[in-house]
């Protein structure tokens, strides 16, 4: 918390962003969750609240907030794009994700070794200086099987 409150106002000033109920209602909802939320997700929680609040409203916002990197957007291959807080205090922090390609469960992994940081850190430094590109961030997904849906094989 900043001593003018949540951490996104920061970003809502620095883009002369207006915060708007709707605005608040979105982060808020995606700061008290551990799901990967659709935008129909977010807009049944954010009608329950608040009944005006439109779909197209609810669009509009997950877009702004995307371009302000103040939430992620992800496909995770459902047809549904799914939603998280960038940055979020007392949340998941860096991770990537093991995505079951046949049930559609989303597994949120941040138990790196240090054998994954040292290959990663290659990477993205072999990537930076081949292309003379400033990697800021990365998104890594894995997709397979669960265990459940593999059966229990192992």
């Amino acid at each position: 918390m900043h001593g003018r409150g949540p951490w996104w106002r920061e970003k809502f000033d620095q883009h002369c962003v207006r915060i708007t109920a709707a605005r608040e209602i979105v982060v808020n909802i995606l700061h008290e969750t551990d799901e990967h939320l659709s935008a129909s997700d977010i807009y049944m929680k954010a009608h329950a609240i608040s009944p005006e609040i439109g779909l197209t409203t609810i669009y509009r916002t997950l877009e702004l907030l995307e371009q302000m990197r103040i939430v992620q957007k992800f496909d995770f291959g459902d047809g549904q794009a799914r939603f998280e807080l960038l940055n979020n205090p007392g949340g998941k922090g860096h991770h990537h994700h093991l995505i079951c390609v046949k049930c559609k469960k989303i597994i949120d992994y941040k138990d790196f070794i240090d054998e994954e940081i040292n290959c990663l850190g290659k990477t993205q430094d072999f990537l930076s200086q081949k292309y003379n590109f400033q990697i800021n961030d990365h998104l890594v997904s894995f997709y397979g099987l669960c265990e459940n849906c593999r059966g229990g094989e192992r």
